[in-house]
This record gives structure tokens, sequence and C-alpha cells, in this order.
């Protein structure tokens, strides 16, 4: 008879600090292997590391990464800041995001969560009582 594990997920609270997301990638790294999803670490790191990067380098207060399995198979990676504009190029009503140019020196790490994930969503958060509104992006892709 098999069991099923119970759902997980980890959520990981980081200050506006230039060494969070290192340190947010190396703690996905562990929880990946601990849960038996190496396979998947290149993506998910990926995939993190720029919103992690996009959240530190485009908001001045703390920032979160959350991962979690979802029932289709997928892992979603999260992650939260204070900021509730929603970053150009991360749109979710099938308009057409404009490639930065060849020359560009910024502006490719969302276009690089695109390219990666199965799906992408974004939700603002209203501010309630002791919660800090800002927003959620999130990424999605395959652990199977």
């Amino acid at each position: 008879m098999s069991t099923v594990s119970p759902p997980w997920t980890y959520t990981l609270h980081l200050p506006h600090d230039p060494r969070a997301p290192r340190i947010a990638r190396a703690t996905l790294r562990t929880v990946l292997a601990a849960h038996g999803l190496t396979h998947v670490i290149p993506t998910a790191e990926l995939m993190a590391s720029e919103l992690l990067t996009n959240a530190h380098l485009h908001t001045a207060g703390p920032y979160a990464l959350r991962v979690r399995p979802m029932e289709s198979e997928r892992l979603r990676v999260a992650v939260w800041d204070t900021d509730p504009r929603v970053p150009p190029g991360f749109t979710t009503d099938g308009a057409a995001v404009a490639v930065p140019p060849d020359d560009a020196e910024s502006g490719r790490g969302l276009h690089l969560v695109r390219a990666c994930a199965d799906s992408v969503g974004v939700s603002v958060l209203r501010e309630l009582g002791a919660s800090k509104g800002g927003k959620l992006l999130w990424a999605e892709c395959p652990f199977v």
C-alpha cells in the first residue's frame, strides 16, 4: 500500500539585504533536494533568482520566497514584496511583452522567468490590519 506524503510549503522571509537572494537560492536547493526534486533545481533556482533579484532591486522593504508543489505535478516558486506595482514584462493578460534590445544591460530577468515557466501569475495584495499588502509574483514548472 502506497502512502501519500503530506503537502508541504516553505516560506523564507528575507530582509532587504544584497545577500538575501543568495541565501534564498541555497535554501531552495536544500528544500528541493530534501523532497527528492533535484532534477528541477536548475529551473526553480533560475526562476527564484530572477524574482528575488527583481524584488531586491525595485523595492525598499523586505520580501519572501515561497515554494510549494501544486496538485498538477508542478512546482510553484513565488516571491512576495511590499510594492504593489506589477513590473513590466509580467502581465498575465496575454498581452505581448517587449523584449529588451540585444545591447540592453538589464531588463531580461522576467523574460527568463516567462521562458522557463509553464505559467506565471501575479496577485496584488491589499493592506489588511498587520498585513503589509504588496504583490506576489509566481512561476510554475513541472517537477515530473
